[in-house]
């Protein structure tokens, strides 16, 4: 039986029952740069009993992905679409959409319902339909929009008491996100775990906004806090899993912090679980990935190294556009010593760089609003270190930390993989001096600093 409250049950409907030749109640279909937000989408409609197609849940090896996406598409009662100019793919846009609105046109039982995830314009091919407007929810589906998509799901109007109902449930979910974000922009946890303590309705209604305050806390540095709301979405939330991402990725930092290997230990059962059950998807290899590199770091056997990088690699190749496990492939490759696995990140580095630079010219040339971040700074930081121009290095790890100052977790994270990079790069103290002059705010600087 759901946990989710009563009040807001009552408002939202149920799924179409799945007749002959139907085999999922709704398709998602998304760029994997939108994956997280996505996965919280896909979290919900589980938790509501909709039978959902993600193809990172349904594809095994030596699947032919289009015969399984057109398969899949044809055996669903409806298609979302994902879009933001965050893909920066008009072509798979184009198409995605244009195969939906055929089959919403030509099936009228089919519910095709777009959704933008930002405040950037549509492009002029998709004006002709109206698109639900997610831009106010970055993390995940909540408020009222989501009252709204279900029922675009299944094609039913909403009564004029669950249109006001959506309206306050909108209201309530915006403002909590804005307090989330001002919390962490400010560093103050005490505010976010207070927030999560207040348990209004948007809380227990889906785990994005926990999800949310947790990963927040993931970055101040507070994971022993971020954890205890974690285990509260578990329990709240059984089908979900982003919180158990997250969860893990607390443990994965604890014990890395305290050089903990019972931590460790539990952040792996966490994620192979996940990984054993379908959840091979970018999201849990990235964090998979890094939890081998923390076992490196107290095992020193480089076949955890490997292993490491080769969950990191196939989680790039999973998703091409996500530079993040872009550029943690480059660095393990690198770690790992040999002339072929140098090469190898380097290229892995060289294809991060036309990620970024793909990014950096769609906002220059107007075509995208999405914002800079923290993490973008300090992957361009990392990929220019590893091509040995450590001036530069220095300086955009300056302009990532200037993004977001009171992020010390995510700050040490990057200070810590820019001094393994450098054990291997070997550059003169200078150099060294000029790369690590952006971390000299962090807690034990200087000690691990002078092992580099």
């Amino acid at each position: 039986m759901s946990s989710i409250p009563q009040e807001w049950l009552q408002h939202a409907p149920k799924p179409r029952e799945l007749k002959k030749g139907e085999n999922w109640n709704v398709f998602l279909s998304y760029r994997s740069v939108n994956r997280t937000w996505v996965l919280n989408l896909y979290d919900i409609l589980v938790e509501l009993d909709y039978k959902v197609f993600m193809d990172q849940f349904v594809l095994k090896p030596g699947d032919v992905l289009i015969d399984l996406l057109e398969d899949a598409l044809a055996t669903s009662q409806a298609g979302v679409l994902m879009w933001s100019n965050a893909a920066e793919d008009s072509a798979w846009v184009r198409k995605e959409y244009n195969t939906m609105e055929r089959k919403a046109t030509t099936n009228k039982d089919f519910k095709f319902i777009p959704i933008k995830l930002d405040a950037n314009e549509l492009p002029e091919f998709a004006m002709n339909r109206i698109f639900m407007d997610f831009s106010s929810y970055p993390d995940g589906p909540n408020g009222g929009e989501l009252l709204r998509l279900l029922h675009g799901i299944v094609g039913q109007p909403m009564s004029p008491e669950t249109v006001r109902f959506a309206a306050e449930q909108d209201e309530a979910a915006d403002e909590a996100n804005e307090d989330i974000k001002s919390a962490l922009r400010n560093g103050y946890p005490e505010d976010i775990i207070a927030l999560s303590e207040s348990d209004g309705l948007p809380w227990r209604t889906t785990p994005s906004l926990g999800c949310k305050a947790a990963e927040s806390l993931i970055k101040l540095k507070k994971n022993t806090e971020a954890i205890a709301i974690l285990e509260k979405l578990e329990v709240r939330f059984p089908k979900a899993i982003r919180p158990k991402q997250l969860h893990a990725l607390a443990v994965a930092r604890l014990g890395a912090d305290t050089r903990d290997p019972a931590a460790l230990k539990q952040a792996q059962r966490i994620l192979s679980k996940l990984y054993d059950t379908g959840g091979g998807d970018p999201e849990t290899l990235g964090i998979y990935a890094r939890t081998w590199m923390d076992r490196y770091a107290l095992s020193n056997d480089v076949n955890d190294l490997q292993q490491s990088r080769d969950y990191y690699a196939e989680a790039f190749k999973r998703a091409p556009d996500d530079y993040y496990t872009g550029v943690n492939a480059a660095a393990k490759s690198i770690f790992m010593g040999t002339q072929k696995a140098m090469d190898e990140g380097m290229t892995y580095a060289k294809q991060v760089e036309d990620l970024l630079q793909k990014r950096a010219e769609a906002r220059a040339n107007g075509e995208t609003k999405v914002k800079e971040d923290y993490w973008e700074w300090a992957t361009a930081g990392e990929v220019l270190l590893m091509q040995k121009k450590y001036a530069e290095a220095g300086e955009t790890y300056k302009e990532a930390i200037k993004l977001a100052r009171t992020e010390t977790g995510s700050h040490e994270s990057t200070w810590k993989q820019a001094c393994r990079l450098m054990e291997k790069l070997k550059p003169s103290d200078e150099e060294k001096t000029q790369v690590l002059s952006a971390f000299t705010h962090l807690k034990d600087y200087d000690k691990f600093s002078e092992g580099s």
